[in-house]
């Protein structure tokens, strides 16, 4: 059985690259793959491996400069959610390209996900799901607004060109894990939303945490690794990963004729040139003589 591993941390790093020697050597010998970012502002990745490869890398990680706090959230898995382990120097942890936002100074205020319900009832409540639109497609909670942005980084924008729906509303946010949420609740205060609100923990906590029959989520959550996506309990959900855009698709899309597997499915066929798709088809022709080469 996999350990799997989600975690994030706003800090401050002087020399983040001066971290990932000693980062990468650990995981490695310890059999944990994944990837962690790491930037000036802090750390965050999903990593999997054995329970005590999982805990040497939770214990440097919490180590470093200011991440005594660290906190994570963790899942099981019977395959490898990982084929390697990646250690990368990011500029963001997470990307939004707003220099003046910073988690560390103030965020929303969180709210745990026994009491997520009752919040996102109140009709005093806008209630943004923070996520991509192909994250929200197969998945969200009842009620929520889809701003349909491709990346974070256009959810300002977004924001811009729509607050004026938002005129004296309290504002509830969640996303995936919760790092979002801790960027765009700061970037709202610093707009001049005055409550703002998001969901501890994010998503996940919250399948983690509350019963099926009790909740307000609708669908599957995205996740970022192998499993692709997870319901209520964190139990892996049916949907595959097209390995030709990254996004998810259910088992039947398969029969569908636009999919080919590694090259492309319905969300992206009309997306990729000719050329895209035959190198596509050599990157699945490495991977599957890999493979065999592998076998017994």
């Amino acid at each position: 059985m996999h350990t799997i591993a989600a975690l994030y941390h706003f800090t401050r790093f002087e020399e983040p690259a001066a971290l990932k020697p000693a980062l990468l050597e650990l995981c490695v010998a310890q059999g944990v793959k994944g990837t962690l970012l790491l930037a000036p502002e802090g750390v965050n990745g999903t990593i999997a491996g054995p329970r005590a490869g999982i805990d040497a890398v939770i214990t440097h990680l919490r180590a470093l400069p200011g991440c005594d706090g660290l906190e994570w959230k963790e899942a099981q898995s019977e395959t490898p959610p990982f084929p390697r382990m990646k250690v990368r120097i990011k500029r963001e942890i997470v990307t939004m390209g707003q220099p003046d936002v910073d988690p560390q100074a103030r965020v929303g205020h969180y709210v745990e996900p026994k009491d997520w319900n009752d919040l996102i009832r109140d009709p005093e409540v806008a209630v943004i799901d923070t996520r991509n639109d192909y994250e929200v497609a197969i998945g969200t909670f009842d009620g929520a607004i889809d701003p349909e942005t491709a990346s974070f980084g256009e959810f300002p924008a977004w924001w811009e060109a729509n607050k004026e729906r938002f005129h004296n509303k309290k504002i509830a946010m969640f996303c995936t894990g919760g790092i979002r949420c801790e960027k765009s609740t700061n970037y709202l205060l610093g707009q001049g939303v005055e409550e703002v609100f998001h969901l501890k923990g994010g998503i996940l906590k919250y399948l983690e945490d509350v019963p099926a029959q009790d909740s307000t989520w609708q669908g599957d959550c995205f996740v970022f690794d192998a499993r692709v996506s997870v319901g209520h309990g964190l139990r892996k959900g049916p949907h595959l990963l097209c390995h030709g855009c990254r996004q998810p698709i259910l088992p039947q899309d398969r029969t569908r004729p636009e999919y080919e597997e590694g090259v492309s499915c319905h969300h992206c066929f009309d997306q990729t040139t000719e050329a895209d798709k035959a190198r596509f088809r050599e990157r699945q022709k490495q991977l599957r003589l890999a493979a065999r080469r592998r076998l017994p």
